[in-house]
């Protein structure tokens, strides 16, 4: 009779690893790690080890590779194709060569440093590519760097896998076989990138049309693992076929809807594959092979890290990004577990060397988070011209912020961007932009425009950006992940500085709302409303009448548009509609020293919208902040109900 337990247990240990990491602020992969060691034969032996285990995990890695697939494109790997062929083809036979001379030093057997060697000279597609993902750096150089030697290494398991055995059996026919698996390589991704280009798109307009979530998702996952299946029966790995899966659905429209829907699968199944890694771990190999472990570690991490961080500056790479891909590197990979049981199985590499060369890989795996988490750090402190490029680009910032001051500062440069500057000049409202694109800053400085190359999500550029002078932080990029963390930096700089953020429909609104921002402005809701706008103007319906319909739609919508301040001049019309009123308190004001909740504002139907202090807006009000003298309190109600609130407030009655 089978039992839940194990499984509960196995459960009970992931959440509270992965929760113990994050408090910690270490990367949740760890806790997985963990769980795994502690789920596995070396201590409670809780989950069994078996292929069909590790077929689960390996189809964490197939949706991982999806999403990342899903951020390129055709034109965009041309374009990589030094960094994939060039440093990628440099640094596994490098590393492969240098490994196997080192073992072959030790050992005398050339056979098993070529295996040894072929095992370490690959790194972790998992842990890298999810880092990378999690912290926004697939973009930049290293992370463009990074992912070029791993697509690189992917290709190379192949012949890797074909060289083994022919080694190990004396093959007379390597070269043909060699020959047959290039063949194999070329006829499969020419099949897939021109022909699977041609169907994707029809085939996915054809399942969107009957409009069934259920089906999309089915669709998804049967091009997904279909197209890896294709490219593992041609003897190219899981992974390859998903990243490619990925690239095609990535030129067509539904790319946002896909990345969506395949987030719970990948995130799940990938965090399975790390506890299959943790499983591996066995104590005994650490306790009686620590020597051994600690040789093929070393022959790892630091020869690796030099090996790719000397190919990337030989290939003109600045030497900060080199030592940032070099150190995202320098782990061993999953396919490296792959390569050792062949060399074992074939007798290439005795049983003991290769248990310490997977305790060698695993634990660069475990070391792997760190690197790539402190890798500004580190890179700042052995680099001396990365700090100086750096210390000179916040300069730069510096000196073009120093003359503004009460200004907005726009992050992101883009059509968005470049529409509120506009704006912004058309009322001479001061502001200063960050963006990330090179090119983009270059021809807008160029322009006249205060805009320079720079990180909004960094406390020192935003410091520089002259922050604590702002009187607004306008995100204008519709990306939730950066503005979380944007939104963040800022609360730790300037918690009261009122922040607005972009987005491209409704679905992260609370959740940017939770995070901090004071306002979201949602694209598909300000289209919505233009359209019928115009529509209703069409149809011949007044303009103050369509007018009003907007602006109740918005009320309703974005709070900073609850209510307005009234003038002389404003239509009687609108006297039973929610307005604002501001109410000062004086020193001998009743409300002074209380409570909001104390006051009764709620029972009066009136809510406090913000509290003016000395020159800075409270948005961050409860029922348990309290008030002070001079605070002008912005209060949103109706006539009658302001009215008494004003008296309560400055009276008490």
């Amino acid at each position: 009779m089978h039992s839940l337990a194990p499984i509960v247990l196995v459960l009970l240990c992931a959440v509270l690893s992965v929760t113990l990491c994050r408090t910690l602020r270490v990367p949740p992969m760890l806790g997985y790690l963990v769980v795994g060691f502690i789920a596995g034969p070396s201590v409670l032996s809780l989950v069994p080890e078996g292929e069909q285990t590790h077929f689960l995990g390996e189809i964490g890695i197939v949706f991982m590779m999806f999403s990342i697939g899903l951020e390129f494109s055709l034109p965009k790997l041309r374009a990589m194709r030094s960094l994939v062929f060039g440093i990628g083809f440099a640094q596994v036979a490098l590393t492969l060569l240098l490994i196997m001379a080192g073992v072959w030093a030790l050992s005398g057997n050339a056979l098993a440093g070529f295996a040894i060697g072929g095992a370490l000279a690959l790194s972790s597609t998992a842990i890298v590519s999810k880092l990378l993902t999690e912290r926004l750096e697939l973009a930049k150089p290293h992370g463009q760097l990074a992912i070029g030697v791993l697509l690189f290494q992917d290709l190379a398991v192949v012949p890797l896998l074909i060289l083994l055995p022919a080694f190990a059996g004396d093959s007379a026919s390597l070269v043909t076989d060699l020959s047959l698996a290039a063949v194999k390589v070329v006829v499969v991704m020419t099949v897939l990138f021109f022909v699977g280009q041609r169907l994707v798109r029809p085939w996915f307009h054809l399942v969107a049309r009957q409009r069934s979530s259920e089906l999309f998702m089915i669709n998804v996952l049967l091009v997904t693992l279909g197209i890896a299946w294709l490219t593992e029966l041609s003897g190219l790995s899981l992974a390859l076929g998903a990243f490619v899966a990925g690239m095609l659905i990535s030129e067509t429209e539904y790319r946002f809807q896909v990345e969506e829907d395949i987030r719970p699968f990948r995130d799940i199944l990938l965090g399975f594959f790390f506890v299959t890694v943790g499983m591996k771990l066995e104590i005994s190999v650490l306790t009686e092979r620590w020597g051994d472990v600690l040789a093929m570690l070393a022959l790892l991490v630091p020869l690796k890290l030099a090996v790719v961080f000397g190919i990337a500056r030989a290939f003109g790479h600045r030497p900060g990004d080199s030592l940032k891909g070099a150190l995202a590197l320098a782990q061993g990979g999953e396919f490296g577990f792959v390569l050792l049981t062949l060399a074992a199985n074939l007798a290439l590499v005795s049983l003991a060397s290769v248990q310490a060369a997977l305790a060698a890989i695993i634990l660069s795996m475990l070391l792997a988070p760190f690197l790539i988490q402190h890798a500004d750090a580190i890179t700042r402190r052995l680099i001396r011209n990365d700090w100086m490029m750096a210390s000179l680009d916040l300069h730069q910032i510096l000196v073009q912020s120093m003359s503004k001051s009460e200004h907005v500062l726009v992050c992101g440069y883009g059509r968005s961007g470049q529409a509120l500057a506009r704006l912004f000049d058309a009322e001479e409202v001061p502001f200063f932009a960050l963006d990330l694109d090179p090119e983009r800053v270059r021809e807008a400085s160029e322009a006249g425009d205060p805009v320079v190359f720079g990180d909004a999500s960094k406390k020192e550029v935003l410091n520089a950006a002259g922050i604590q002078r702002a009187r607004v932080v306008v995100i204008t990029f519709a990306d939730t992940h950066v503005a979380e963390r944007i939104i963040e930096t800022v609360q730790q700089l300037k918690p009261n500085l009122p922040v607005i953020v972009r987005t491209s429909d409704d679905s992260d609104i609370e959740r940017l709302r939770e995070a901090g921002a004071d306002e979201v402005v949602s694209e598909v809701m300000e289209g919505s409303l233009m359209l019928a706008s115009q529509a209703l103007m069409v149809m011949g319906l007044p303009m103050s009448r369509v007018l009003r319909r907007i602006r109740t739609a918005r009320e309703a919508r974005y709070s900073l548009f609850r209510g307005f301040f009234r003038g002389l001049g404003d239509e009687a019309a609108g006297e039973e509609g929610m307005r604002l009123e501001s109410v000062r308190l004086a020193a001998d004001a009743y409300a002074v020293g209380k409570r909001i909740g104390e006051t009764g504002l709620a029972e009066l139907g009136v809510e406090v919208k913000t509290v003016r202090r000395r020159q800075f807006k409270r948005h961050d009000l409860s029922e348990h902040f309290v008030l002070e003298e001079n605070d002008v309190i912005v209060l949103l109600g109706r006539n009658e109900q302001l009215a008494l609130a004003e008296q309560r407030l400055l009276q008490g009655d």
